[in-house]
């Protein structure tokens, strides 16, 4: 019996050498492989998860940690936090600049150090006008919801104010030129909701995602203010253009324009450059890739005529 379970452990012991040694061949890992340098450091998901975290306590006071903190130690707490996000993200986006290769800052490390830093102070400046819109997207939730009972359940449960929150944050992030962090920081909030938003969207005040699971933005959407979408819906581009070497082209833009007041019902996909007027409604479950007057409501109609526009 001894000499069986010995066996067993050598064939064990065999086959994870074996498997190690496949792994560590060069045809498997050259494109999977980060190669770790003094310069080249991976950002820490740790530290961006508590960067997040204590913005949201510094963003929404009381409700995600710190419970009992009144008006008096307010200052102390939000203090303490925000000192600690500023030494955090200072060396996060030092990370992030290595990580996406940016070889000129990091000739000079002291460079590449000041650099980083003054992003940090430039984002924490923003911190205030940030929570600002986010009480304009509590306050959209609550009153586009009648299953809300206050704005405090929609701070707390609602999966699309984590979402947006995220979102908030690292389009801040993104449009200060901070490499990569942001779009870990919109990552977390996809994994966790379901939501899916880059963060080179711009999005304009009280916005709203009812339900939100699904939901996808992509990077050059042009949101106004107070719109609403339901689950599922996609605001994404219809092609991928490509220069002549066939490479894709990047940064231009692909993706829709949604004019303020606009609802869009579940399930809908609204593709390209196409821009939906003010104030239109645009019923569930459509496909959709031309522009939408101002105004107009969009419903489904017939299998010969899918898309039916109905003027105000």
């Amino acid at each position: 019996m001894k000499d069986d379970r010995e066996n067993a452990v050598s064939r064990t012991d065999r086959t994870i050498h074996k498997v190690v040694d496949e792994l560590c061949r060069s045809d498997s890992y050259e494109l999977v492989y980060h190669r770790p340098t003094e310069e080249k450091v991976m950002p820490s998901l740790d530290a961006l998860t508590e960067i997040v975290e204590r913005l949201r306590s510094v963003l929404f006071p009381a409700y995600f940690s710190d419970s009992e903190m009144s008006l008096e130690s307010m200052p102390y707490i939000l203090g303490a936090h925000i000192e600690k996000v500023d030494r955090l993200l200072t060396e996060q986006i030092k990370r992030g600049i290595g990580f996406s290769g940016d070889k000129e800052y990091w000739r000079a490390t002291l460079e590449c150090e000041e650099r980083a830093r003054n992003l940090s102070r430039k984002f924490i400046a923003a911190i205030p006008r940030i929570r600002r819109l986010l009480a304009t997207d509590v306050v959209a939730a609550y009153e586009g919801d009648p299953a809300a009972k206050s704005t405090g359940e929609a701070i707390f449960c609602y999966p699309s104010i984590k979402a947006v929150t995220n979102y908030r944050i690292a389009h801040e992030l993104h449009a200060l030129g901070v490499e990569m962090i942001p779009r870990i920081i919109a990552e977390m909030a996809h994994s966790q909701t379901g939501i899916d938003i880059h963060p080179g969207a711009r999005i304009g005040e009280r916005f709203f995602i009812d339900h939100g699971t699904g939901t996808v933005i992509g990077e050059t959407c042009e949101i106004g203010r107070s719109v609403r979408l339901y689950q599922g819906v996609t605001l994404g581009a219809v092609s991928f253009p490509k220069d002549g070497e066939g490479k894709l082209v990047k940064g231009i833009p692909r993706h829709p324009i949604v004019e303020d007041n606009v609802i869009i019902y579940s399930g809908t996909t609204i593709l390209g450059r196409v821009r939906i007027g003010k104030n239109a409604v645009i019923g569930g479950n459509l496909w959709l890739t031309s522009d939408v007057p101002a105004g107009m409501r969009v419903v489904q109609g017939r299998q010969t005529d899918p898309v039916i526009m109905i003027s105000p």
